[in-house]
């Protein structure tokens, strides 16, 4: 092989070279990540990116690391609540980095870790309450594993978002008795509505007889007082012809002479002899009557 030819194959190599190490001397950092860079086994100051990051091939070592929200399952762990009874719990958890350098350097794992600390940590908050609280303050759970959680991971460089119960299996015994109560509860609830509906429906029923009773009543206080107003007109109307009837009488009998008053008494003897009885009561009048009319007729 000439000299020459080992030149070129010199220069090809140094070219590869500088170009394998511009590759790995150039780095794109999308927006949501960071580059803590250890140059010589020390860290910058400050992690890189985002955008185009320059580096030292073989002199540094750079981690990414994600800045987004993440979230984890924690499986089923088996805990023993303050009354010593077993559950079974999962739950979620989510965090996000907002410290880098603190995340790569603090902590070899920090999710291995965070998760180990969530199991840990959620076993001594069960093993403080009671099942019953348990079942029905999981809130209260979620806010106490996310604060103790937080507490721990944030000399990580890491905060602890939310934390979520998933899902929480009772024993098979307090199953079973939650759905005997359920099942209870139903019962009762369906009484109290068929007994509230049939106590409205009594309630609709009696104000409905009520008012039209109301309806009855005042029709029949109407009748009777156009019944009182017909017949205290129709009595009116009556005296008032009888006072008529009285005053023709007693105009007409104005006219009326002695004579034809000795005559009507006839008549009316003339009558009363038609009769059976053999007794006759005459008024004192009568007598001077006769003798008047006698004494005319002389």
């Amino acid at each position: 092989m000439s000299s020459g030819s080992v030149f070129l194959c010199l220069v090809g190599a140094v070219v590869v070279l500088a170009f394998i190490i511009l590759v790995n001397a150039i780095r794109v950092v999308p927006e949501y990540q960071r580059l803590v860079v250890l140059r010589l086994g020390r860290v910058l100051t400050a992690p890189k990116g985002p955008g185009i990051v320059f580096i030292i091939p073989i002199v540094d070592r750079p981690v990414k690391v994600d800045l987004r929200e993440q979230i984890r399952e924690v499986p089923h762990q088996v805990s023993i609540t303050k009354d010593n009874a077993p559950i079974s719990i999962d739950f979620l958890w989510y965090f996000k980095v907002v410290e880098p350098t603190a995340s790569v350097v603090a902590v070899g794992n920090f999710e291995l870790s965070a998760a180990g600390m969530a199991t840990t940590t959620l076993r001594s908050v069960i093993g403080g309450i009671a099942l019953d609280e348990v079942l029905s303050q999981r809130e209260n759970i979620n806010t106490t594993l996310r604060t103790k959680l937080d507490e721990v991971t944030e000399r990580w460089g890491v905060k602890v978002t939310n934390v979520e119960i998933r899902e929480i299996i009772p024993p098979r015994e307090v199953q079973e008795a939650m759905n005997r109560q359920m099942t209870a509860e139903r019962i009762r609830r369906a009484v109290v509505t068929e007994s509230t509906g049939t106590r409205e429906a009594a309630i609709n029923v009696a104000e409905g007889e009520k008012q039209s009773a109301i309806l009855r009543a005042e029709g029949l206080k109407q009748s009777a007082i156009l019944s009182a107003e017909g017949e205290r007109q129709s009595q009116q109307l009556r005296a008032e012809g009888f006072a008529l009837a009285l005053q023709k009488i007693f105009d007409t009998a104005k006219g009326i002479d002695q004579n034809t008053m000795t005559l009507q008494y006839f008549e009316a003897l003339k009558s009363m002899g038609a009769g059976a009885s053999s007794k006759f009561i005459f008024p004192l009048e009568f007598t001077s009557m006769v003798e008047k009319f006698i004494g005319g007729k002389k």
